[in-house]
């Protein structure tokens, strides 16, 4: 079991009036928790903000910080995963896209396990730092496996279930 954070993963908490209510975790693709890779790109893990902070734009002002830092690096951009018809509220594909990613690509999954038989698409979102920059490519049949850097990720495969892939893909 490896416990050591990746070199270049990044968390940022966002604090209002002394409570956490929100959070960004981001890394450089080559050791991002999802199978997006490509020179230059940076990943976006998970993007989240409590009901109670809402209508602050605090998701953009997460998302900036996170661009003005890419940016820094030389970074060509970021992407990310979104989700329609899954049934998580998390990494919606509007709310995604009301950040101002667009889809490049998207993959059908249904749920082995658990919730087995729910259908759901998984969209590869994009957020370049310039017009030209090259798009990142991804490995959708690796999200079959779903991901075991946060559990609370809508994609999450729990160590307790046997099997290696929790998803089917469409």
């Amino acid at each position: 079991m490896q416990n050591a954070i990746p070199k270049g993963f990044h968390k940022k908490i966002l604090v209002w009036h002394n409570n956490m209510v929100g959070q960004i975790e981001y890394a450089p693709a080559e050791v991002s928790g999802l199978p997006i890779k490509g020179a230059g790109i940076f990943v976006m893990n998970c993007i989240w903000v409590l009901r109670k902070a809402k209508k602050h734009n605090f998701g953009r002002v997460l998302l900036e910080d996170v661009l003005q830092a890419i940016k820094k690096q030389n970074g060509k951009g970021l992407a990310t995963i979104a989700l329609e018809n899954h049934l998580s509220p998390w990494l919606r594909k509007a709310q995604i896209e009301k950040l101002g990613f667009k889809a490049i690509n998207s993959v059908g999954l249904e749920y082995k396990v658990k919730h087995t038989g729910h259908k759901f698409k998984v969209y590869l979102m994009w957020l370049p730092i310039k017009k030209k920059s090259p798009k990142p490519i991804w490995k959708p049949i690796n999200l079959t496996e779903g991901v075991k850097f946060c559990l609370a990720h809508p994609l999450y495969h729990s160590e307790n279930i046997k099997s290696k892939q929790i998803f089917l893909r469409l």
